[in-house]
């Protein structure tokens, strides 16, 4: 089982980006998907996740600004985010709970990271 994340880059205050995140492998079964972020000297905080349910929980910081979503049929979790602030500079790592094929536990997976950064 991976996960391969994709969508960073280098963005101006106000601009917007898309991350995306795609699980293979052998996969059974997917539960909460969903997005962290690490700034320099900072340490890894909850973005946003979305339940199997479609129960959804953003961090305050970016209520009303970013989205998530999740694509059943590609294993695949999304960030949209829009009106960025150079706060919002970080490494964005993708987290999916997964019940591989043939295993009886749910284990968190973590996506590789991509770089987002904001200038003013």
């Amino acid at each position: 089982v991976q996960l391969q994340a994709s969508g960073g880059g280098l963005v101006q205050a106000g601009g917007s980006l898309r991350l995306s995140c795609a699980a293979s492998g052998t996969i059974s079964s997917i539960g909460t998907m969903g997005w962290y972020r690490q700034a320099p000297g900072k340490q890894r905080e909850p973005v946003a996740t979305e339940t199997v349910d479609g129960n959804i929980n953003y961090a305050d910081s970016v209520k009303g600004r970013f989205t998530v979503s999740r694509d059943g049929a590609s294993n695949t979790v999304y960030l949209r985010m829009d009106s960025l602030k150079p706060e919002d500079t970080a490494v964005y790592y993708c987290n999916v709970y997964i019940l591989a094929t043939g295993s009886v536990v749910w284990r968190p997976y973590w996506g590789q990271g991509t770089l987002v950064t904001v200038s003013s």
